[in-house]
């Protein structure tokens, strides 16, 4: 079949399994070129393994530090007529390179929230790895089940406690038009909270721990991000600020039981996702930040992030004043924020050509499925089966 994007809203309901081979064998490519990255932590962890932050940070253990693997990921087969999700070839892309490379790399599908996947995954762990000495936390999902009661919670994406009228953009438009958008109920927040928060984080660690598979002296990464004053009332001042909240409380509670570095907080910077093109604000604010950041030079996106991460900041973190690492620091410096804050209330839709990318936004959107990569023939009959 000839396999093009089709995208509804938000979504993009397929993928292109060579374009997605292509993207990870680039961010591969950042990494090898880059160099080694000296590291004592070489049997991982990957908890959301198969898209952004979490499958570049199996990118760059492996053939940054030389890390054998097991990640996680709850992702779509594909059909003889159908594709897979984007992270499932991106899966089987990893897999086959990483074992090129002479590392051990198993990724286990299926719901990380639920105790089966727990076991699953620690028999994994104990049969490939033995142990692990970093665990890296980076799932993304707007539903989970508690495994204890079997409830099913559904996060709310809304401010807390008054509405907020914003700017907004429709990406599919280029429409930039004001919105008002109710505050969240306390239910919704709290429901938030247990999907997004770090209840799960410590069920995953105490699950590892009481298997014996963590190593003495492990280190646990969470991924959150944090944002600037233009994103607060609708993210950090919302219901994803208090369930992100959550995580700085998880891993203080971590860092209780296994000792003061075995737990971090990462905040990241704002990068294109699927998850991120549904919450009100933020694409418009991902189209302007692109812009400025490589206007100055700074620009980022998952692997460079990781990559900084694991090459200049893990080893003797410098942490903020709720002990979280911080690579943020290039989007949230004085001199991009105050070129962001200057452009934000120029933004319309006439001018947001002039002020913004959004022909930058639209393509690292496509990418994450796999399709506007060069060297990639998107006209030739590929089977969807076969990666």
């Amino acid at each position: 079949m000839i396999i093009e994007p089709k995208i509804r809203g938000f979504i993009c309901t397929t993928a292109h399994p060579v374009g997605c081979a292509t993207n990870v064998q680039r961010q591969i490519d950042h990494v090898v070129v880059k160099g080694p990255i000296p590291s004592a932590r070489r049997r991982v962890l990957v908890l959301g393994c198969s898209t952004g932050y979490g499958l570049a940070s199996r990118v760059v253990t492996t053939f940054g530090s030389d890390a054998d693997t097991v990640g996680v990921s709850f992702e779509k087969p594909p059909a003889e007529n159908k594709t897979a999700s984007a992270g499932w070839y991106n899966n089987r892309a990893f897999e086959q390179r990483a074992r090129a490379a002479g590392r051990i790399a198993v990724t286990v599908e299926g719901d990380a929230f639920s105790d089966a996947i727990k076991a699953e995954t620690i028999e994994v762990v104990r049969r490939n790895l033995g142990q692990v000495d970093l665990v890296v936390y980076s799932l993304a999902s707007p539903v989970r089940t508690d495994p204890r009661t079997g409830e099913t919670y559904r996060s709310a994406i809304k401010p807390y406690g008054a509405a907020v009228k914003a700017k907004t953009l429709n990406t599919a438009t280029g429409e930039v038009s004001q919105i008002e958008i109710e505050p969240a109920t306390e239910e919704e927040a709290q429901a938030t909270v247990k999907v997004m928060g770090g209840e799960d984080w410590e069920l995953w660690i105490s699950a590892l721990a009481d298997a014996g598979v963590l190593a003495d002296g492990f280190t646990t990464l969470n991924y959150t991000y944090l944002g600037s004053e233009l994103t607060w009332p609708i993210y950090h001042k919302g219901t994803l600020g208090v369930a992100k909240a959550d995580l700085d409380r998880a891993a203080g509670a971590i860092r209780a039981r296994f000792g003061a570095e075995s737990a971090y907080v990462v905040a990241l910077k704002a990068v294109v996702t699927q998850a991120s093109s549904a919450i009100p604000v933020v694409p418009l604010y991902g189209t302007l930040l692109l812009k400025v950041m490589a206007e100055m030079g700074v620009s980022e996106g998952c692997i460079e992030q990781i990559d900084r991460l694991f090459r200049t900041k893990l080893a003797d973190p410098a942490l903020d004043d709720a002990h979280r690492i911080r690579v943020d620091d290039w989007e949230l410096s004085k001199t991009v924020q105050d070129e962001m804050a200057r452009r934000w209330p120029l933004l319309s839709t006439e001018t947001l050509p002039h002020l913004a990318d959004l022909g930058k936004y639209r393509e690292e959107f496509l990418k994450l499925f796999g399709f506007g990569l060069g060297g990639v023939d998107y006209g030739a009959d590929v089977d969807p089966r076969e990666v």
